[in-house]
Formats: structure tokens, sequence, C-alpha cells
């Protein structure tokens, strides 16, 4: 059985895309994703990996790459054109200022304009209440928009942990996770047991959680693997693993993807009913 399967379009070029009405017309009636892109200090530039883009179109969805602009009118105006956030992992750390604490030995590189970009995404999607996917990074900057902090290096500050950076190959699911019972990731996931295995590439996890944020997941040495919305009419959720990763090929990566597309277009449908 193919788990996450290639649409068309992504075997057709941009030429070849535009004069397809098939192709077209499906576009206008799928939902929009806004993808919080990353910047690359080395060689100036925004990007996001493709694997997160491929999720999107593969689960049904219109990937929109948004640019790290630090302005709120800018956010106001792309939000306003969306049916989700998608918030991507990060090589940078979420400033500790940001949770009142000083930088630890082992923090990472941090980039504020990343930060309050996505913060600013954040607080504008929560406003238009649409949902939110965040992934590593966007986990944890989620929390941390929300009034919660986290731990800036897991093995420096927590006892006997479990390796939480595994390497190559990105997809392969290295760990386990315990997965709240009745929580929306829960039904995202479409699991019947409760422990799933999953990828991991973090050195920082979530210590104190935010406003209106629950646990949904923790790992075997009890870092916290996923948050979610507490309330019951949102749609926030925030995973520490990389699901993109694993999209194709993974069950629970493929529900998740399609869970968020699905409650990003039934959202648009009550829009224009």
């Amino acid at each position: 059985m193919i788990l996450g399967r290639k649409p068309a379009y992504l075997k057709l070029t941009y030429a070849n895309a535009i004069t397809d009405d098939r192709i077209v017309n499906m576009l206008k009636r799928s939902s929009i994703i806004g993808v919080a892109m990353r910047i690359d200090l080395d060689q100036d530039r925004y990007y996001a990996a493709r694997e997160y883009t491929e999720a999107v179109l593969g689960s049904g969805g219109v990937p929109l790459h948004i640019p790290p602009f630090v302005n709120k009118e800018f956010a106001e105006a792309v939000v306003s054109r969306l049916d989700g956030l998608m918030l991507v992992g990060s090589d940078t750390d979420v400033d500790p200022a940001r949770y009142g604490e000083e930088p630890h030995p082992k923090l990472g590189l941090v980039n504020n304009q990343k930060d309050e970009s996505d913060i600013l995404l954040i607080a504008e999607a929560e406003r238009k209440g649409i949902p939110i996917l965040g992934i590593c990074y966007g986990c944890q900057v989620l929390c941390v928009s929300r009034g919660g902090s986290l731990l800036q290096d897991i093995e420096a500050q927590v006892e006997n942990p479990i390796k939480h950076s595994q390497g190559k190959p990105r997809g392969r699911a290295s760990h386990s996770i315990e997965i709240v019972k009745g929580s929306k990731l829960e039904k995202a996931l479409g699991v019947g047991d409760s422990t799933i295995r999953v990828n991991s590439h973090h050195h920082q996890a979530i210590n104190r959680l935010g406003r209106n944020l629950s646990l949904a997941a923790r790992s075997s040495d009890g870092m916290i693997e996923a948050i979610e919305d507490s309330r019951e009419e949102k749609w926030i959720i925030g995973v520490q693993w990389h699901p993109e990763c694993s999209w194709q090929g993974h069950q629970t990566s493929v529900n998740l993807f399609r869970s968020f597309i699905e409650v990003c277009s039934q959202r648009d449908l009550h829009q224009t009913a």
C-alpha cells in the first residue's frame, strides 16, 4: 500500500502545471497552508526544506512559503489569505531571554528575526482562528509565545536522557513516545496503540507549558514530545519530531498531515458556506 502518494503536479514542470486546467482547478479548491521559512545566515537566503512542501502538497494542501519578515502588517496580510499555518523546524534556538533566562553554555545559534517573525505569525493565526501545526523549533516557539519555557540543552540539564539527536537517516524512527489518551494528537495520528516510535533531531525540549497548552506526548526519559491547545475548539498541535521526513512511508506521519489539511479544509468550507 502506498501511504503518501505524490500528487501528479509534483511531477510536472511549472510551465506544464499552469496550463493544465485539472491542476489549476484542483489547486484553487485546496486549502492554502502558510509555511514559515527559515534563514540561512551563511548564504543570506530564506528557505524551507522540500519535505515540508511535499508533505503539504501530498496531503491535499497548497503551500505558501512565508519569508521571515518582522512586520506586523505583513503578518496580518499574509495570514488573512491562509487556511492553516505550519511552523517548521530551524537550525536555531529560541532566544532564552524570551522566557526570562540567561544563555546556557550549550545554547545553539539564536536568530531573533526568525523568533520574532514566527511569533508575529502565531499571534495573527490565533487572532484569525486558523489551525496551526508546529514542528520541532515550531513546537518550541509556539510554547514560548504562550509564556512557556525550554530546556536549553537536554544532555546538560536532564539526568540520564535518551538520544534525541539521531543524525542520518533523518526519517528513521529512533525512539518511542507515549501519546496522551483522548488527546487531539491521538485522534490526528490515528493510532490504535498509545506508544509509537518517532524520529528525533533536537537538543532542546519544552520545560514549562505556556498558556492554554496541554501535554500530548512524552518520551521515556520524561521529555515533552508534543503539545496541543487545551481548548476544545482550537486545532493547534506542536510535535517535537519531524513527520515531514517520513510523510510517505510512516502511517502516523501520513495521518498527521492529512488531519491537519482536513481540519484546514473544513474551516475553509465553513467560511464559504
